[in-house]
């Protein structure tokens, strides 16, 4: 049996509706706060065990994975026009902490009552790929489902195989995203292990900058044919490009020396694309006020686009959202192409490097954004995104 098929080179990949929240909101809430330089990040003492830390909550507590996910279903639908059931729309909704809250509010209660160990309640409605199959579910869909778990590269890597399903013609209509809740005891008593969490705020590619702030958020997106959406009569975001993909599995948690596989990963993207550097005018940046990671992308900024080219870092604003972040950073760069403003870097101060860092929401013609995701085991993903 011949398995080989052709990709279309004139087909377009759009998207027509955006489900997005983040501690500053959903999207029109988190865009004019964004615009406006207000940060949803605040000191908060959630758990008696452990320190205050700086956090990008949506509610006064941890908010349920379930919850989230099903709000931006319904969010992303209404924003595309499109009712349920939804048979042939493929689905690929990530995470990379997935339903860990949940296990661990388990195993306390194991721990109070070892009795609890014979009689689990829902633990099938825990695994990892709980997100894809509750979103599967609301859509009654029949199409291929997957669940990516790709650490902080999660949300990009997720968005690429919607765009490959579509380019291949397995479906003409995907909802790609992902969606975390990461602020548990477990997390943040692991990423302060590390020395990795902040002590005050996010602050990317500042000289003063702490670490990562840990946000709770997701975006979902609903790609589908430029045909589709024409036959449908509904307006675009804009269009996905490309795509590049690496795995260098230099580090568990640091990234590769200068002009690495990340390297690797943006020119990659940019050839699928069809781009040149000097084509790019706004790149969104992992940007996650680490040392190590600010640095690494100075560098690869510095190296690929020697020209210079608009770069800012929402997380100052959200806090990091771990495998989501991909996925937000791509539906606000298609804000900032659709509007025409680039996204402050909040919390930038005084940078440390020599970019065109936006620190004031930026007015122009702008047609073509990266957005950047790396995430620990070397794990790099880059999507180019168009106007419409």
């Amino acid at each position: 049996m011949n398995w080989e098929f052709s990709i279309p080179n004139s087909l377009e990949v759009v998207v027509t509706g955006i489900g997005l929240l983040s501690s500053l909101g959903n999207l029109s809430e988190t865009w004019a706060s964004l615009l406006a330089g207000k940060s949803g990040i605040k000191l908060k003492h959630l758990f008696p065990e452990l320190p205050v830390y700086p956090l990008g909550l949506i509610a006064p507590q941890p908010i349920k994975l379930n919850y989230l996910t099903e709000e931006l279903v319904i969010a992303t639908l209404k924003d595309a026009g499109l009712p349920v059931p939804l048979a042939e729309c493929a689905v690929v909704i990530g995470s990379s902490r997935g339903c860990q809250a949940d296990w661990e509010e388990l195993a306390t209660q194991m721990h109070d009552n070892p009795d609890a160990c014979s009689s689990i309640p829902n633990f099938l409605q825990t695994l990892p790929h709980q997100p894809a199959i509750a979103t599967a579910r609301y859509l009654q869909t029949t199409a291929p489902v997957f669940a990516p778990t790709a650490a902080c590269a999660t949300g990009i890597w997720a968005i690429a195989r919607g765009y490959e399903l579509i380019q291949t013609g397995q479906c003409q209509r995907a909802i790609v995203g992902a969606v975390e809740a990461p602020i548990t005891r477990l997390t943040l008593a692991a990423f302060q292990r590390m020395g990795a969490l902040a002590k005050t705020g996010c602050y990317p590619f500042d000289k003063q900058r702490e670490g990562l702030v840990l946000g709770e958020g997701g975006a979902m997106l609903l790609l589908e044919t430029a045909e589709s959406a024409s036959r449908r009569k509904v307006s675009i975001y804009g269009k996905i490009m490309g795509f590049g993909l690496t795995c260098d599995a230099h580090h568990i948690s640091a990234p590769q020396a200068e002009n690495g596989s990340a390297a690797i990963a943006i020119k990659q993207c940019l050839e699928r694309s069809n781009l040149s550097p000097q084509a790019i005018d706004y790149i969104q940046a992992h940007g996650t006020s680490t040392t190590l990671n600010d640095r690494h992308e100075a560098q690869l900024i510095k190296y690929l686009f020697p020209q210079g080219v608009a770069v800012s870092s929402t997380k100052g604003a959200t806090g990091h959202t771990l495998g989501a972040s991909g996925a937000i950073s791509a539906a606000l760069t298609f804000m900032a192409l659709q509007q025409g403003y680039l996204p402050p870097c909040v919390g930038l101060n005084e940078s440390e490097f020599d970019l065109d860092l936006v620190t004031k929401s930026r007015q122009g013609n702008f047609n073509y954004g990266l957005c950047f995701n790396f995430g620990f085991g070397g794990q790099n993903t880059v999507l180019a995104l168009a106007r419409k």
